[in-house]
């Protein structure tokens, strides 16, 4: 039953609850687990702060004046609140009895994401701040916790309208409008206690060198570690096949080799996403002080001229758009199921991975990418980042970015990195505070992670001379000006997003690989018919052929292309009041899917190493003419190609 129905089955009398229900009660941090560990999610008190009282004396010893059920936002419908107005401080409480058998160990406080501005207090005692909406963060409470007694835990929220802060696709007006949509304040992930010792673990990273069979390990380590042993087993199957032990003497990183034996190598790829599982064991004089789980996939990432590879072989990205948004979660999936859900969507609709758009999506949404084999493309929900405004790129851009770096590292599915989308703002004869933040994404990201290829930012501009990869984003909706447009990348003259007067808006194309990161985008919706409410980009199609027919035309153009390498169509679901997806809001499938797969599934240009035409690319460009007299023009300020 799922939590909708299940809300609504206890409300109704229809079931007995016998214990408090838990929503979201998987772990969290599935690629670095522990054993034991106690989910906070359920009911906790909860206030939106009207009065502008913001300090926790008023809220410490009381009970606050409603309920919430984390880890949904209060605007929406599954967390029991579904306020829809500016939330600009909000405060949650709860009791919580520190498990008996935990005594004598230290206990960390996790937050797998809150919006924006955290400050939490323990038993009144203030333990941590965090500024950022979208990574998770710790603080250890243990100094804050009395001997007997339950702990009192108070958050504060501060998600300030008209700030400039990264907020990714939520509407800075009351309403949503156009690809923005209802806000999330507060805790929207899992909210989770774990107990450890003074001396353990922190999270391993990760790095597959598929040339050598191995994986080389960083596993950092907190507190004293004289006299300490670290244990770090490789297991394929349930089959241990490596083991090592190091004494970590006083180093504070520990930096091991795995070499698989050659008979147990397997590459991980979409086609088969083996997963190797890692083990850590932590001692001090025969002591087990921690131990973790965690896993990795067998594979390389590369670039080759404008080929990009996985393994060592071409592989043409055929990506769809994935904005993580539901009708009743907003920007937390209802169920884990729902997560594999979409992913299983886009794999059935031909799909070979997805970027995860103007988001970061939850860690289980990834590991289940990892073992599905299901490509994507990390994001930072920093829309625009307009120079002055709601999204203004500011330092905390970096470090929240840095954040992400750290968290997503060691995934298998992760194979670039985009920083930054459709910032805009035209080329000047001087250094912007646009072309400071956007460098300094980028380098930090080739810092950090020298395997994966990086964009600079996704459309419009660029301003990383010579960075990893080049794209633009084009939602022409006549196939054969799409042609003309994205024709020119042979020629070392591809399609270039600039302002609509022609004015540049970034650094010039370098012969780096290139794809076309968002087009499409074709309104469809069997419920109602195109207007502000329910809109795609350019004219709607009058019958669902027309969609079909648009639509391979579009697809042609980029799979045709010898130097592209690869695409992502615009997109998987609707959301709210954008009815351009493949699936609805709801993830019912409004096209046949076959069909569509089909229309992907042919071999790339780029794959085989020479153009190839489809055979009805001419005929269906010239049908998509002649029906485009006949369309009807969707009415909404969002005819910009924008997403």
């Amino acid at each position: 039953m799922d939590i909708a129905s299940r809300q609504t089955a206890e409300s109704s009398g229809e079931i007995e609850v016998v214990a408090p229900w838990v929503p979201r009660a998987e772990y969290p941090r599935p690629q670095f687990a522990r054993a034991d560990w106690l989910c906070l999610n359920g009911e906790w008190e909860f206030e939106v702060d009207r009065k502008g009282l913001r300090e926790p004396a008023h809220f410490e010893s009381r009970r606050l004046d409603s309920a919430i059920m984390v880890p949904f936002a209060p605007e929406s419908a599954l967390s029991g609140v579904g306020i829809q107005g500016f939330l600009e401080v909000v405060w949650y409480r709860r009791s919580v009895d520190i498990p008996i058998a935990w005594a004598g160990r230290r206990v960390l406080l996790h937050f797998q994401a809150c919006d924006h501005d955290t400050t939490v207090w323990v038993n009144g005692r203030q333990v941590g701040r965090h500024r950022g909406g979208f990574t998770p963060f710790e603080f250890d409470v243990t100094d804050a916790i009395d001997d007997d007694g339950p702990v009192i835990i108070l958050v504060r929220a501060k998600d300030g309208k008209g700030i400039p802060q990264a907020r990714g696709k939520q509407s800075d007006q009351f309403e949503n409008y156009e690809a923005y949509y209802t806000r999330t304040t507060g805790i929207w992930q899992t909210v989770w206690l774990e107990p450890v010792e003074a001396t353990r673990l922190s999270r391993p990273r990760i790095t597959p060198n598929l040339q050598q069979g191995e994986f080389r390990v960083e596993v950092p380590l907190i507190g004293s570690t004289e006299g300490v042993e670290l244990d770090v087993v490789l297991s394929d199957g349930g089959d241990e096949i490596v083991r090592r032990t190091i004494e970590t003497g006083s180093g504070s990183v520990v930096d091991v080799t795995l070499p698989i034996p050659t008979h147990r190598r397997r590459s991980w790829s979409p086609s088969d996403p083996h997963l190797y599982d890692i083990d850590f064991v932590v001692r001090a004089n025969g002591r087990v002080l921690d131990r973790a789980s965690s896993y990795a996939g067998l594979r390389s990432v590369g670039i080759d001229g404008k080929r990009m590879l996985l393994n060592g072989e071409t592989l043409f990205q055929r990506l769809v758009l994935d904005q993580g948004w539901y009708p009743d979660g907003l920007m937390t999936a209802p169920t884990e199921a729902d997560l594999v859900r979409d992913i299983e969507l886009a794999q059935e609709a031909g799909f070979n991975g997805a970027r995860l758009h103007q988001k970061v999506f939850e860690e289980r949404f990834l590991y289940h990418a990892d073992r599905l084999g299901y490509l994507v493309w990390g994001e930072f929900a920093d829309w625009g980042a307009r120079v002055s405004g709601e999204q203004a790129p500011t330092p905390t851009f970096i470090t929240q970015w840095v954040e992400v770096l750290e968290r997503d590292y060691s995934h298998p599915s992760l194979v670039g990195w985009c920083p930054l989308n459709e910032t805009f703002e035209a080329m000047a004869d001087e250094i912007t505070v646009l072309d400071d933040v956007t460098r300094g994404m980028y380098l930090v990201t080739k810092a950090i992670d020298e395997h994966r290829p990086v964009i600079d930012a996704s459309g419009y501009s660029h301003r990383v001379d010579g960075a990893d990869v080049y794209d633009s984003h084009n939602y022409e909706q006549d196939p054969i000006k799409f042609a003309q447009q994205m024709g020119g990348l042979a020629d070392g003259n591809p399609y270039v997003n600039t302002a609509p007067d022609g004015t540049a808006w970034s650094v010039p194309y370098r012969g780096q690989p290139y794809f076309c990161s968002e087009f499409g985008g074709i309104w469809w919706s069997t419920t109602d018919g195109p207007s502000t409410d329910s809109w795609g980009y350019g004219d709607a199609p009058r019958t669902i052929e027309e969609w079909y027919n648009r639509a391979e035309a579009l697809f042609s153009v980029l799979i045709s292309d010898p130097e592209m390498f690869g695409y992502c169509f615009t997109q998987l679901t609707d959301v709210f009041q954008e009815k351009n997806g493949i699936f609805t809001f709801d993830r019912q499938p409004k096209f046949d899917l076959a069909r569509i797969r089909a229309i992907q599934n042919r071999p790339a240009a780029i794959e085989l190493g020479s153009p190839v035409v489809h055979p009805a690319r001419r005929s269906l460009a010239s049908r998509q003419k002649t029906a485009a007299d006949n369309t009807e023009p969707v009415v909404s300020a969002a005819q910009r190609t924008k997403e």
